[in-house]
């Protein structure tokens, strides 16, 4: 089993991957390890920019052995608002308390009788350690089409979850069982894909 260092405190996240890789053992980071950057236009800029930063704080200052770093970057794209939230989904009304008040803020912005179709992106970056395995960094990708609620429904899940209505549902994704969302979420798809790129370890 690969041991890997999750580079996010997410613990959203955590839950997530731990049930879409089984097969992989993760580390989180650490509380007093430093914020790692996000200053890229796209989620892959993101993404390996923190799994490269998470790597070569942890060759100096990880308190133990792993495989590789994992590093994930997503967000909700609306096509009302342009694209956005985007890249900056994660720091999107930062002045509010809640997902909550952060939902209800983004469904208040869209005008009435606009097309609410979204989309789900998420992009990881794998940079092995030289030492555990082969090959280079590398980014896979996942998304998921779908439209907005009118309103915060479901407590499942986390973030944008309770007002993304997934194409083929009714129900957002804070209202269908985890087990639903895992087969066909953007991060499920990302995942999949993330699958069939780990490298192989050094003899």
């Amino acid at each position: 089993m690969l041991k890997v260092l999750l580079a996010s405190r997410n613990a959203g996240k955590l839950r997530e991957f731990s049930a879409l890789l089984p097969d992989l053992q993760f580390v989180l980071w650490p509380a007093d390890a430093p914020e790692l950057p996000e200053t890229g236009a796209f989620f892959q800029d993101n993404a390996l920019q923190k799994a490269k930063g998470a790597r070569a704080w942890w060759l100096e200052h990880g308190t133990e052995s792993v495989d590789g770093v994992l590093a994930d970057d997503s967000g909700l794209c609306v096509d009302a608002l342009w694209g956005g939230p985007g890249v900056l989904s994660a720091r999107f009304a930062l002045d509010l308390p809640s997902y909550l008040d952060r939902n209800h803020r983004l469904l208040a912005m869209l005008p009435e009788g606009v097309d609410r179709t979204a989309r789900f992106v998420c992009v990881l970056a794998f940079t092995p350690m030289p030492s555990r395995l082969h090959g280079e960094p590398f980014t896979v990708s996942g998304a998921v089409e779908g439209t907005l609620a009118f309103e915060h429904r479901g407590e499942n899940g986390f973030g944008y979850d309770p007002i993304f209505i997934p194409d083929g549902f009714d129900q957002t994704f804070g209202e269908l069982p985890s087990g639903t969302k895992h087969t066909l979420s953007h991060r499920a798809r990302a995942c999949a894909a993330l699958r069939e790129r780990l490298p192989a370890p050094h003899p």
